[in-house]
């Protein structure tokens, strides 16, 4: 049986992704503040950090170390976002912010995932990142920044970490039915979807799904976005 680790769990996306993975019988780590997805307690454990500081994900890593020997299946889901907002408007402080979550957090998660992994020979690392990552979004510069390096992290770790049977994969979710999503204008943005709606967290669990079963796909990213790139 592998442990998944699931950042941002607490997370529409982050609770569809741990559940599906409990559910196929994986023991899940959660990052996040759980006591409110009802049903997914009783399936993962729960463990809260801020990843935006080193010493909290040392801590993450050592919990499951001591739970379950270490972290087989690493998904860097945690992100944040800053309201729309021209660039001209954007602090340094939100937006040193937004790369210490996004980006730096699912770095050093990586990096302290890996040995394990390395040793083993085998593993898996899924980002996910977000449309905006791959189109880039007006109003959204500093979030499409930084969900356009973790697709370029994604692929220059896939070819460091190959030769040790490690994969890692992207998922680029569109526009997805979500409290972070609650905000902008879903009707408008489903009439410009090709598949004529928006996702659910669980088309996203399913691509998760996928990656963390493929032996041969690594340094991939698949939109979930029912077709949204293409305008």
């Amino acid at each position: 049986m592998s442990t998944a680790l699931v950042t941002g769990a607490s997370g529409a996306i982050g609770r569809a992704i741990a559940r599906r993975l409990a559910e196929e019988g994986h023991s899940v780590l959660c990052h996040g503040n759980l006591h409110s997805a009802a049903g997914l307690a009783a399936l993962c454990v729960d463990v809260q950090a801020d990843l935006s500081r080193e010493d909290e994900i040392e801590r993450l890593f050592d919990e499951a170390e001591r739970r379950f020997g270490g972290v087989d299946i690493l998904v860097n889901n945690a992100g944040i976002a800053l309201p729309q907002q021209l660039i001209t408007e954007t602090e340094t402080a939100d937006y040193d912010k937004l790369f210490a979550v996004n980006m730096r957090g699912a770095f050093l998660c990586a990096r302290r995932a890996l040995p394990h992994m390395i040793h083993q020979k085998q593993g898996r690392v899924i980002n996910i990142s977000s449309v905006w990552g791959v189109v880039g979004g007006s109003c959204e510069v500093a979030y499409s920044a930084s969900k356009a390096a973790l697709i370029g992290f994604t692929k220059a770790l896939a070819k460091e970490v190959a030769p040790s049977g490690i994969t890692v994969n992207c998922v680029a979710p569109g526009v997805i039915e979500s409290p972070m999503n609650a905000h902008l204008d879903v009707a408008a943005l489903a009439r410009e979807t090709p598949l004529g709606r928006i996702g659910r967290p669980e088309e996203v669990a399913d691509a998760v799904a996928y990656f963390v079963k493929a032996d041969f796909a690594t340094g991939q990213v698949l939109l979930v976005d029912g077709g949204f790139h293409w305008g």
